[in-house]
């Protein structure tokens, strides 16, 4: 009797429809809602979640600020700015908070100096603009209103000399597009694990990364990079990093050649048997990174000499 109801059973399960299956499959493969305001259910020391209203859309804006330590004391000090873009869509500002415990560590062990990071969300295609769709503006929502809010609203260094921005993956695309759009915010750029072959095709396909995904025509980081290289100014200091064991790790390869092409100056961390994780990345080679935008502070001026 057993064997004929486990017979049965197989029987109805490979009379499904292939639809059925399929939808199953979709369903599995559904990218989470997306939303404008995401507060992380635990936060690394130092990390706070705020909120601000977006003057274009009218809406309410998450994002997360890591405070470093001397900031509740030393009250007349004003502090750079690292701006971190997290990678995947869509966009949400708790995404990439682990890292803060890194910048933690780094800061209470005195290895750099203090330097706030704002994690920011980065729209429902994670920072970029979409005018055919509703509140989608994910790029203009971070340059043009959460800049100027963190600027009012926390002792920053409210200038390009004290603001970096940094992020991995689709952040890390995000910040290669915004750093050549907007040299005049930006001293110190750290992108990682970019997707520099989605954005050639975008490039060579006029703004098409899919069927349904259409940009701005000349929107990518290959173009910006041709017209940025025209002038150099203001020059930006820039510095790619990658793991030798990402799905990116030859497309970097392949851009950094180009930026070279372009005669644009730039750093590289090449991370040994690091795969495609900012996390994996700054375990063994973060201390690095934020160095980087350290000593880019230093130089600027937004940080005194050591």
């Amino acid at each position: 009797m057993r064997r004929i109801i486990v017979l049965i059973i197989v029987m109805c399960l490979l009379a499904l429809p292939s639809s059925d299956v399929s939808a199953q499959n979709a369903k599995k493969k559904t990218p989470p809602l997306f939303k404008w305001v995401n507060p992380p259910r635990m936060m690394p020391t130092g990390v706070q979640h705020g909120v601000f209203k977006s003057p274009s859309m009218k809406k309410d804006v998450g994002y997360c600020i890591y405070l470093p330590p001397s900031y509740a004391t030393d009250t007349d000090r004003r502090y750079p700015v690292v701006y971190y873009l997290h990678g995947g869509r869509p966009g949400s500002e708790a995404k990439s908070i682990g890292l803060a415990n890194y910048f933690h560590r780094y800061m209470t062990d005195s290895e750099i100096p203090d330097v706030i990071y704002v994690f920011v969300n980065g729209g429902p295609v994670s920072h970029y603009n979409l005018a055919d769709r509703e509140n989608a503006m994910g790029e203009d929502v971070f340059v043009q209103e959460l800049i100027p809010f963190i600027d009012k609203t926390y002792r920053t260094v409210a200038n390009r000399n004290g603001r970096g921005i940094e992020g991995f993956s689709q952040g890390g695309r995000g910040t290669t597009r915004i750093m050549f759009k907007h040299p005049d915010l930006f001293y110190s750029a750290a992108p990682g694990g970019s997707g520099y072959s989605t954005e050639k095709r975008i490039s060579e396909e006029n703004g098409r990364e899919s069927e349904n995904l259409v940009f701005a025509p000349g929107d990518n980081t290959w173009d910006l990079a041709r017209k940025y290289a025209q002038s150099k100014e203001p020059p930006i200091r820039i510095m790619l990093h990658v793991g030798t064991q990402g799905f990116n790790y030859d497309n970097n390869l392949e851009y950094m050649k180009f930026l070279e092409s372009l005669e644009i100056p730039f750093e590289r961390i090449i991370v040994e048997g690091a795969p495609h994780s900012a996390q994996k990345v700054y375990e063994k080679r973060g201390l690095e990174i934020v160095q980087f935008h350290a000593e880019n502070f230093r130089r600027s001026g937004a940080l005194p000499p050591n």
